[in-house]
């Protein structure tokens, strides 16, 4: 049993001594400092959404019309945040979100291993990302002893593509997250205005600069032509994706096979008929298209039409309280992004480590003060929508 909410006894105690916390433990602090020390140009990628962004801040203020309902007389003494996934135990339903630019996030530019080290500090498994200034298999070492997924953005050549998914097989990675929105990317204002594309500016390309099948595309290696390289990588970026390539990912991999993207049920629905493992309930945090629906608000019908299927869920995740009422409405496991990125900025793995230790420093003791025990207890509690 892991008691989370032990973290603020350690903080006032050491505030007793005239000891601050090196980092805040609110979201609204942490922005604010991390937009700081990124600068304009990171700042624009990370917190940036598509469009007007009213889908990305949508998704994140949702969660004020979802509320829970404390019970009273019930021993919490002892939480219980586990979950099974995956074929592993985790001591929390919190994992790390795959973000594109980590590797730009953290002022030694290996953000991917800081995040990774983050996740072996906590043991908050790390959803690796495509994108990335330092090689998978780096990345998984660095995870150390707690279980990591790798996020798979479906390159256009089926050998590249093959040959990603069998290094993270190789590696160790236990579970293969398919990014399903990303084969072209969406209308994003404060990138367009800035001229700014990072990929384009050879950023977090070293999963491809260092595959076997993404070299033989090149004339010459990428250290001495990075120029074509990168054009090449931009010509082979983004495959699209139909039901019938879940069989071409089943017979390449053994890995469980989880699509992410899902947010209609009738998409869960055909994800269950075509043999996904999980089904990850996402719109990519609003950074992909705007116009649409919170996903907190579109979860609990995904929920409903997986079945058995576990579903993991992020965008918009802002804090502890925000994660159990996603567990509260369905989510098997709850993705966090910005916030551990932003920790990223301001401290490297110890920052990011301390970002996600809060938010499960506030998820467990919002269980105790409500009333609920487990994870299972937060389910049959639920959530209702205050706005009704």
């Amino acid at each position: 049993m892991t008691y989370f909410g032990a973290m603020q006894n350690a903080i006032y105690n050491a505030g007793l001594k005239g000891i601050l916390p090196d980092y805040p433990v609110d979201f609204a602090t942490l922005e604010k400092r991390a937009h700081e020390a990124l600068g304009p140009m990171m700042t624009n990628y990370v917190a940036g959404g598509c469009g007007d962004e009213h889908t990305q801040d949508t998704n994140a203020s949702a969660f004020h019309h979802w509320g829970m309902i404390p019970r009273m007389m019930v021993d919490c003494a002892e939480r219980d945040l586990s979950i099974e996934i995956f074929g592993d135990t985790f001591h929390s339903p919190l994992f790390m979100a795959p973000i594109g630019l980590n590797g730009e996030a953290s002022r030694d530019r290996h953000g991917d291993m800081a995040a990774a080290k983050a996740s072996a500090m906590t043991g908050v498994p790390f959803c690796a990302s495509t994108l990335s200034n330092d090689p998978l298999e780096d990345v998984k070492t660095a995870c150390g002893d707690t279980p990591a997924w790798f996020q798979l953005y479906t390159s256009r050549n089926k050998d590249v593509a093959t040959s990603m998914i069998q290094r993270a097989e190789k590696a160790g990675y236990k579970a293969l997250v398919v990014t399903l929105d990303t084969w072209v990317t969406g209308w994003r204002p404060r990138d367009l205005n800035a001229s700014n594309f990072p990929q384009l500016r050879g950023k977090v390309l070293q999963n491809y600069f260092t595959d076997p099948e993404f070299l033989k595309l090149l004339p010459k290696p990428p250290e001495e032509d990075p120029e074509t390289a990168i054009m090449i990588w931009a010509a082979t970026f983004g495959q699209v994706l139909t039901w019938e390539d879940i069989a071409w990912f089943k017979s390449v991999t053994d890995l469980p096979i989880v699509l992410k993207g899902i947010c209609h049920p009738d998409d869960a629905k055909k994800a269950v008929d075509h043999g996904a493992d999980a089904i990850y309930c996402s719109n990519h945090g609003g950074r992909q298209a705007n116009g649409g629906i919170a996903t907190i608000d579109l979860l609990p019908d995904v929920v409903a039409a997986a079945g058995d299927l576990p579903v993991l869920f992020d965008s918009g995740i802002r804090s502890g309280t925000d994660a159990i009422k996603a567990i509260a409405l369905g989510a098997t496991a709850v993705g966090v992004g910005r916030p551990y990125t932003y920790g990223l900025a301001l401290g490297g793995a110890e920052g990011a480590a301390f970002v996600l230790n809060s938010i499960l420093a506030e998820a467990d003791l919002l269980m105790a003060v409500n009333g609920y025990p487990t994870l299972a207890d937060v389910r049959a509690a639920g959530a209702q929508r205050t706005d009704r």
